[in-house]
């Protein structure tokens, strides 16, 4: 039996369209602006979600630090939520590389950052204070999608208080989808985006940076000075766009064997949090380890946390799900390893 990982939508394999894709993808020298396929890739996810530019780097984590760094300068301060991937788990790029002072809020129940709370931690015009330029949201947030018309009020709050607003979109598409509408519409808010394209999209590698013109040719130097030019990249852009010709839509599915895996733990008596996306939290406690280890022996590789988070993903189908549920009935009612 194949192994069911659930731990994150980052383990997909590439398909066999996106191989054959990525195989006849022509290539230029990136660095050199050269690259048919990257410049295809950033001018048709700038135009799809409303940006006049976008540029092209290895990995989330590095389009989300460009686009803080763009943004600020040294001694200035971005505001951003606690449980945030760009202040958690991001390895405090942002203040390492930038010299960026995050200002972190706790994150509401449904995802977002209350804008009082925001207003509040705003530093005034004061040369004893760090000089707040920038406010940071994450769409979805632990699977949570943010509401429209909450984005609203943040461009609203966000121009009315002179700041910038960025949205790391590592998963834009699952929110887009869970709404039932364009990404557009999500990303018109924003003065800056990053998409993930190796999560739920299921490419290999990559991320997009999208912004203003200026903007984006700013990133684009910080870019060459972390090390992110690319030379051939063009098979790797190749399977981004493969993704979002091919593998959007069927965000659906995953959505749905999330709910059904959520529903089946819930019969079982675990205690499961309200699902919106792919992702499905639930509380194990102090069984975590042992529980992760019963899995694995049954072909299901989770994370070790009281807080499980398992991440459905297009590696995993329906069936699946109904072998992980078994898995975790087996383990509530005490059947033994082996």
């Amino acid at each position: 039996m194949s192994v069911i990982d659930l731990r994150s939508d980052t383990v997909t394999q590439p398909s066999t369209g996106m191989l054959a894709a990525m195989g006849r993808a022509p290539t230029g020298d990136d660095v050199y602006g050269e690259d048919p396929t990257v410049n295809r890739l950033q001018a048709q996810l700038a135009e799809h979600l409303g940006f006049e530019a976008g540029l092209f780097v290895p990995s989330g984590t590095m389009s989300n630090l460009l686009g803080l760094m763009a943004h600020c300068e040294r001694g200035d301060e971005y505001i951003v939520g606690q449980q945030a991937h760009t202040y958690k788990y991001e390895g405090g790029g942002a203040a390492v590389l930038g010299s960026i002072q995050p200002q972190p809020l706790p994150v509401q129940a449904d995802g977002s950052l209350a804008l009082t709370e925001v207003e509040a931690a705003i530093k005034p015009d004061d040369f004893h204070f760090a000089r707040t330029r920038l406010l940071a949201l994450e769409n979805t947030m632990q699977g949570k999608v943010l509401p429209l018309a909450y984005l609203a009020q943040a461009r609203q709050f966000t121009q009315a208080h002179g700041l910038a607003l960025h949205l790391d979109g590592a998963r834009l598409f699952n929110a887009a989808v869970r709404l039932g509408v364009d990404a557009r519409q999500v990303t018109q808010h924003f003065d800056s985006v990053s998409v993930c394209l190796s999560k739920g999209l299921g490419a290999p590698v990559g991320s997009v940076l999208l912004g203003a013109q200026g903007f984006i040719a700013k990133a684009t130097r910080l870019r060459k000075m972390v090390g992110g030019g690319m030379r051939q990249a063009g098979i790797l852009a190749a399977a981004g766009l493969y993704a979002l010709e091919h593998q959007v839509e069927r965000l659906a599915l995953d959505h749905d064997n999330a709910q059904r895996l959520a529903s089946g733990l819930v019969e079982l008596g675990y205690e499961v949090e309200p699902v919106q996306t792919n992702m499905v939290y639930v509380q194990v406690g102090e069984r975590a380890e042992a529980l992760r280890a019963f899995a694995a022996e049954r072909g299901v590789r989770l994370s070790a946390a009281a807080r499980l988070r398992m991440v459905t993903h297009l590696d995993v189908n329906a069936a699946h799900i109904e072998h992980v549920l078994q898995v975790f009935g087996q383990f509530a009612q005490g059947v033994p390893r082996g």
